[in-house]
């Protein structure tokens, strides 16, 4: 997005409100899992970060919007999954990598999304699948969804922790250092 913009832009993350979130919660035995290889960085990133082994889904698209099939590389027998995604509408690549990975041996499956936009599709997906608790944040504003286990976090202090930092022209990146690794 930096690229339609004449003026600095900061890129803000999303990533510490999940760690602290996901660290304080404790899970045993946990996997960080890609549900696809666009999401590699970022699952790397949260292992790195929560201490934790790190699997892949590799997916084969039939069509931009249907899944032909999917591959697991990496164990998650008898494991607390937690699958991590910048963004869902549909919940299509989520709610069949969990599919996936129930039928792995995953013990428990977690889903952290940044942005959660779910349209009705997506919303169904979740209530039928094997996703025990989707972690997302306030960015996009949404009614409560009943039959699906959402947990939202605000990004309320972190933004205005960036602009206070901007202000006051100071770093923004260190408040994606999270015990020396980068989030982002």
């Amino acid at each position: 997005i930096q690229g339609f913009f004449d003026i600095p832009v900061d890129h803000l993350y999303a990533a510490p409100v999940m760690y602290e979130y996901l660290r304080k919660k404790n899970i045993e035995d946990l996997v960080v899992v890609s549900p696809d290889a666009g999401g590699i960085k970022m699952a790397h990133a949260y292992s790195e970060v929560l201490g934790c082994g790190l699997a892949i889904v590799a997916k084969r698209r039939k069509s931009a919007t249907e899944i032909e099939s999917m591959t697991l590389i990496g164990e998650v027998d008898g494991k607390s999954v937690l699958l991590v995604d910048d963004l869902t509408e549909t919940a299509g690549t989520l709610t069949e990598a969990a599919r996936l990975l129930k039928a792995q041996g995953a013990k428990s499956i977690f889903a952290c999304v940044s942005h959660t936009l779910l349209n009705d599709l997506g919303i169904e997906r979740l209530r039928k699948s094997d996703i025990d608790e989707l972690i997302t944040t306030d960015t996009v504003h949404r009614s409560a969804v009943e039959g699906v286990n959402i947990t939202t976090l605000s990004v309320a202090e972190l933004l205005g922790e960036a602009i206070k930092r901007i202000h006051n022209n100071s770093s923004v990146n260190s408040l994606f250092e999270f015990n020396g690794a980068r989030t982002s």
